[in-house]
């Protein structure tokens, strides 16, 4: 079956960084659109990011040149960079495969 295992959240001040990972099992990796998507309390998911086969990407405005999605095929992961941290970032983050496919999700909390 799919799996998909995100790590790297955790706190950390407004302004600093952090790196989220998802290591994908079970599909076809290099074939499957990925993304990232977040929920804050009482807040809808929205997308984050996505990364299709042929490296295209789509971000929401939000995090527009502040936050970078990228993969590796070879390791069948997808990577958030996620600089320039602002406490409205503070959600529970989310892998996706193929808009369907969902991790457990990884809570990210912008505080000082």
């Amino acid at each position: 079956q799919v799996q998909l295992v995100e790590s790297g959240g955790g706190l950390v001040q407004p302004g600093g960084s952090l790196r989220l990972s998802c290591a994908a099992s079970g599909i076809a990796f290099s074939t499957s659109t990925m993304g990232w998507y977040r929920q804050a309390p009482g807040k809808q998911r929205e997308l984050v990011a996505t990364i299709t086969s042929g490296d295209s990407i789509k971000y929401a405005d939000s995090v527009k040149d502040r936050f970078t999605i990228s993969r590796d095929n070879a390791k069948n992961t997808v990577y958030l960079q996620m600089n320039s941290l602002k406490p409205e970032d503070t959600a529970v983050y989310y892998c996706n495969a193929r808009y369907t496919h969902w991790g457990q999700g990884t809570q990210v909390t912008v505080s000082s």
